[in-house]
């Protein structure tokens, strides 16, 4: 009974959002309201510690995941604003007449980039759109973007995912992202591969497509892999990104894949692309990389002293104080590489704060939903019911549980659409389910980040992904196909998954 009370926030969420369609900020308020009727009835949790509890809640939510969250989608609508993203979109569509490749480097390689600069919905809705604009089937282009966005998920919005889970877990971000990136390897293997027969409709589209299908792989997982060890996840992605894009570029240049059978007619602008031109639609991203790359811990004499700049707040009575980082924190840096970008790409300051004005007014529920799921996460943890869930998880699976982690991760990301708020409802779960196994600290970090890993084949059936997906192709009605596709991906995905969270374990403890 009382396990059945502590997971009925969780409960709730999947009915209210899989059974109901409740709108998720609705689904997530009444989670939060649930979570406090049974901490404050059932658990004996005070009245103070429950406003403590949400108080906590809210200012992870909003610094800084929803700092990053706003300023990464501002700066994508600023580039949008300006017509950068159509220059961008030009010199993507002038590498090949492909279909293949254009799926590649749209799909796998524009794809990633979205998601670890934007992320929520942007990675999939953008390139679909794109792809189904220069002549791909729609529903074909929805699918493959489904796919690609399986892998880059856990490093989303800057990396916001895994950050979270490090501070919900008070695991290091670097082992998280370190241990995310080697589970998610095989699939960053598979998924070009995927993408290929699909764009294909057959095994046979791979045929001479292994040079660019390698390139896509290397391109990606080696600057993944590097980044992700020596700085952490914030940019782990990105740099994966643009080496895949650089990559397929060379290969389709250095090795022409010219089959009749995938041809498309591509319409190029009268207008070439100039470097100069090239650069200035990329500057706000060029400068989030730079100023995420000069102010990491790999350039001491500069993060030092801006890490310095900060202010640590006690906020639950007896927990570790909560610390506010004022400048060295992705969100400040991109706002001020997205006005800088922005002003330099000719918009007016007038236009920068209509568009982040607009931006604010767009994501009012996202920002809702986000502040209470993370609150709801911080009163079940400090209640004691997310230890309650462990405990009878751990009961039922015994040294067993790692293989079922990643499931339980990409749960949350069905539930919610967000691999954030997935690290956030399960985080803690999954390392108090380490924990209550005996796992020493590295094994509990690789069980928190397969949660992450998780919440990336999570991402492909969830209705919320979907629902991008469909509006940005403009069809209506493909819903259940789409779905019926992206569960045949999601369950050989996450069994593979599987695997290497229970194997992979023995090497890291």
């Amino acid at each position: 009974m009382e396990f059945l009370i502590a997971l009925s926030p969780i409960l709730w969420l999947i009915v209210a959002l899989s059974v109901l369609h409740m709108p998720a900020w609705k689904a997530c308020s009444l989670a939060l309201v649930i979570a406090l009727a049974c901490a404050l009835g059932v658990e004996n949790m005070t009245t103070v510690h429950a406003g403590q509890a949400v108080l906590q809640g809210v200012a992870l939510a909003c610094w800084p995941i929803l700092l990053v969250i706003v300023a990464a989608i501002f700066t994508y609508n600023l580039t949008l604003h300006t017509k950068g993203m159509d220059v961008i979109k030009q010199m993507l569509t002038s590498v090949s007449s492909d279909r293949r490749v254009l799926i590649l480097l749209i799909g796998w390689g524009f794809g990633a980039f979205l998601e670890g600069m934007a992320g929520f919905g942007t990675a999939v809705a953008i390139p679909a759109g794109m792809l189904a604009g220069i002549g791909v089937n729609p529903v074909l282009a929805a699918s493959v973007c489904l796919v690609a966005n399986s892998v880059p998920t856990a490093y989303g919005s800057i990396g916001i995912p895994l950050v979270t889970l490090g501070s919900v877990t008070g695991v290091d971000t670097v082992e998280l992202a370190t241990y995310t990136c080697l589970q998610l390897a095989p699939l960053t293997c598979l998924c070009p591969i995927i993408m290929t027969i699909v764009a294909g409709g057959s095994p046979k589209a791979l045929k001479g497509m292994g040079l660019v299908i390698l390139a896509a792989i290397l391109g990606f997982l080696v600057p993944e892999i590097i980044v992700a060890t020596l700085m952490g996840p914030e940019l782990a992605v990105v740099a994966g990104a643009i080496g895949t894009i650089g990559c397929i570029v060379a290969a389709a240049k250095a090795f022409p894949v010219n089959d009749p059978a995938y041809a498309m007619d591509v319409q190029q602008s009268a207008e070439p692309v100039t470097p100069r031109k090239g650069v200035i639609a990329c500057l706000p991203f060029i400068l989030i990389f730079l100023f995420l790359l000069f102010t990491s811990k790999l350039v001491p004499f500069l993060h030092d002293p801006l890490a310095a700049i900060k202010t640590s707040v006690e906020i639950y009575e007896g927990a570790s104080p909560y610390t506010f980082t004022w400048v060295a924190t992705p969100g400040v840096l991109i706002f001020l590489a997205a006005f800088i970008g922005g002003h330099v790409q000719g918009a007016s300051f007038g236009e920068m704060f209509g568009v982040l004005r607009t931006t604010f007014w767009n994501l009012r529920f996202t920002m809702v939903t986000i502040i209470t799921v993370i609150a709801t996460a911080e009163v079940m943890g400090f209640s004691g019911m997310t230890s309650q869930i462990a405990e009878t998880a751990v009961a039922a699976t015994g040294t067993g549980y790692p293989a079922i982690a990643a499931f339980i991760g990409s749960v949350g990301t069905f539930i919610t659409g967000s691999a954030t708020s997935s690290c956030v409802l399960f985080g803690k779960l999954q390392t108090d389910a380490a924990a209550a196994i005996g796992a020493s600290q590295h094994v509990q970090a690789w069980i928190a980040a397969a949660n992450a890993t998780g919440a990336c084949a999570g991402k492909m059936i969830s209705p919320q992904t979907i629902a991008i997906a469909i509006g940005a192709i403009g069809v209506t009605g493909v819903d259940s196909q789409l779905l019926r596709f992206a569960v045949k991906v999601y369950l050989p995905y996450i069994i593979i998954m599987g695997c290497i969270v229970f194997f992979g374990q023995g090497f890291v403890g």
